[in-house]
């Protein structure tokens, strides 16, 4: 992927994880860029198709375009930030993430935003700044 690409990924994300919304600040490690439909199953590298995504969230996506929503057993596509508003399908109550719509469980279910480890780190963010 060139620089400007990157750079663009990063500037329209602000520096956020596009799923769970974790600040790059707080992580001692680069946001990988994702591909949001992975190239196997025949995604490019276009701006249209990357999210700036923290590394827990691009770990547990991984080439994921579906899971199963939790609440209906259906299958269902994940979150997709480029034709997804975030607002509309998931919501903070604390230091937990809930997915307000099929999408957002389903996608809070597959990235495993809420496992004790990654609770715990926004919670010592909230605690320490306010904000993660």
């Amino acid at each position: 992927m060139d620089k400007s690409l990157d750079q663009l990924v990063r500037h329209r994300a602000a520096n956020r994880c596009e799923y769970c919304l974790l600040q790059q600040r707080h992580s001692k490690l680069t946001f990988p860029i994702d591909h949001i439909v992975a190239k196997q199953h025949g995604g490019s590298t276009c701006s249209e198709n990357l999210a700036l995504c923290c590394g827990r969230c691009n770990y547990y996506k991984g080439p994921n375009i579906a899971g199963v929503d939790p609440q209906t057993h259906l299958l269902c596509r994940l979150f997709n930030p480029r034709i997804d508003q975030w607002h509309e399908h998931f919501e903070y109550r604390g230091a937990t993430l809930f997915g307000l719509t099929d999408i957002g469980r389903t996608t809070v279910a597959v990235l495993k935003t809420n496992v004790p480890m990654r609770l715990a780190v926004r919670k010592a963010l909230l605690d320490a700044d306010g904000e993660f």
